[in-house]
């Protein structure tokens, strides 16, 4: 079912066509004249279809086709117009619309054309989605059978079956990401887009942007009109991740989305209505930063709604064999290059490591080792040990002992707080050197740039050390 505005001017006219239109199944809502079509355009409501005559006292269909299209730019348009006014209705459709039909016309020449501009509309804002979802338009599989990630699964397959916004939570590298696709596949939005739109890798002024679109001239450099992430994931998902990184002032308005479904442009005072089903991440304490003053609490608690905890890897070590055979799969596709396997002392070391980095250090350390390996078919331990051997957890490791003591002294510390001490101390091992301490801890230059800088501002971290 579409939501379809008529405007014509002549009540005969525009009740029959609104008759036709309902009676397969649309919501028809009906104006007299231009202005009162702006003012429903205005009103918040969204609409699929704009059908309207183009001769019309006090606005033109040509002028309601311009203002239309400057306050819903997806609405598709088709005019209607006497035989007299064709060149105009040409006109008409190189400014914006999508067709025009030719009085009188009888009730299946209308419904054929609805149909198809309907159709239209939808090509166009897939097509709009699809420049947005990169890597998102290819699912990847939540690897593991552990008991701690069948349990994952489980809830994964529950939440799919709701519309309830969700707050996947776990340190970084665990895979929050993968989970938040999951839950899409296993919904019934999958065939709508799935976005993602990182909270903080962008200022504040450009992720409000990049959430809620902008208005030509709303700023410096807003030479078009740009609709949001929101606006091009509706009816689908928007992954929000690194939710702890939203500015407060942009909390606020994230709410009220959470809330009402409706949202302004950067630049606009009209409301946008939207159907989008929200998964976001975060690998902070968000009870803490709420304590502290840092995230607005009725937030967190729209957001909390359904809270998926993901599982470090080293509470998973049993998964260590599956994920290192899946990494293998995808570098020999990739490729085109042999097979190979991880040989049992190898994986021994793999199991035993405390995986600071998680599932994403692994991919990082399973990749090297296909590179510098130099035996065929085959990752020895004797190629992996040292890059491990300082980190190993439980016993046998000569420095077993260590790792374990320094894990004890970690246990029941905020995860906040252990992050940064890993992070610090992992860059003081590498003398400042970003690039290495990224690489060594499984993120991005840019994130670990963004972590550093937000301690430095918050005065947790001296200048000397960053």
């Amino acid at each position: 079912m579409a939501r379809i505005l008529v405007v014509d001017d002549q009540e005969m006219m525009r009740d029959s066509l609104a008759g036709t239109l309902a009676r397969e199944g649309h919501e028809v809502v009906a104006a007299g004249d231009g202005p009162a079509a702006v003012g429903r355009l205005s009103g918040g409501g969204r609409f699929d279809v704009l059908v309207t005559d183009l001769k019309m006292p006090r606005m033109s269909g040509i002028e309601l086709l311009q203002e239309a299209k400057r306050l819903r730019p997806d609405i598709t348009v088709i005019m209607m117009t006497a035989h007299a006014s064709v060149p105009t209705a040409v006109e008409a459709m190189k400014q914006g619309a999508y067709d025009y039909i030719q009085k009188p016309f009888d009730g299946e020449a209308i419904k054929l054309l609805v149909e198809r501009a309907l159709e239209h509309g939808r090509l166009v804002r897939e097509n709009q989605a699809l420049r947005c979802m990169s890597e998102f338009s290819v699912p990847r599989p939540l690897i593991g059978n552990s008991q701690v990630m069948q349990a994952v699964r489980e809830k994964i397959d529950r939440v799919g079956r709701s519309n309830a916004t969700v707050l996947v939570r776990g340190e970084s590298g665990t895979g929050k990401e993968v989970v938040a696709r999951a839950i899409h596949q296993a919904s019934d939005r999958r065939e709508r887009p799935m976005l993602a739109v990182n909270c903080a890798a962008l200022s504040e002024n450009l992720l409000e942007s990049e959430l809620f679109g902008h208005e030509k001239g709303a700023f410096t450099g807003a030479d078009r009109l740009r609709r949001g992430r929101f606006e091009l994931a509706d009816g689908g998902t928007l992954l929000l991740d690194e939710i702890s990184e939203i500015a407060p002032s942009l909390q606020a308005k994230l709410l009220r989305v959470l809330q009402e479904s409706t949202f302004e442009r950067v630049g606009s005072s009209i409301s946008q209505q939207v159907d989008v089903r929200v998964v976001a991440t975060t690998n902070r304490d968000l009870e803490r930063a709420v304590r502290d003053g840092k995230f607005r609490e009725d937030l967190f608690y729209r957001l909390n709604v359904v809270p998926i905890e993901l599982p470090p890897l080293r509470r998973r070590s049993e998964d260590v064999p599956d994920l290192c055979r899946h990494f293998l799969h995808q570098i020999a596709k990739r490729d085109r290059s042999a097979f190979r396997h991880v040989e049992p002392e190898a994986l021994r070391l793999l199991q035993r490591y405390d995986w600071p980095g998680n599932v994403r250090e692994l991919q990082n350390i399973v990749e090297r080792a296909t590179v510098l390996e130099t035996q065929p078919g085959v990752i020895r331990a004797a190629t992996i040990g040292p890059w491990l051997s300082s980190r190993t957890v439980g016993h046998g490791g000569s420095n077993g002992g260590v790792a374990t003591s320094a894990v004890e002294e970690l246990a029941g510390k905020p995860l906040a707080d252990i992050e940064k001490r890993v992070i610090l101390s992992t860059l003081q091992q590498f003398k400042g050197h970003r690039a290495k301490t990224a690489v060594a801890l499984g993120i991005g230059v840019r994130t670990l740039g963004m972590k550093l800088k937000r301690w430095k501002d918050e005065g947790e971290l001296q200048e000397s050390k960053a």
